[in-house]
């Protein structure tokens, strides 16, 4: 779940990163999918939601600026 954090556009907030859970939250037992195969996928689509939301923020950009 993405999270509004500093953005000047209350519509289209910026997408915070999922919290990285803690070593000892994993049991070790190989279970699959791990915690932390959920997380690095969780990064993998914040990335893409972050580069998305920082395309619109450049298309609503003066030129120059």
């Amino acid at each position: 779940m993405y999270l509004p954090s500093d953005s000047h556009s209350e519509d289209d907030p910026r997408p915070s990163p999922p919290e990285r859970p803690n070593d000892e939250d994993c049991c070790q037992s190989g279970c699959s999918p791990c915690i932390f195969d959920l997380y690095y996928e969780e990064m993998d689509r914040w990335r893409a939601a972050l580069k998305a939301w920082e395309a619109r923020e450049a298309a609503r950009r003066p030129p120059g600026h």
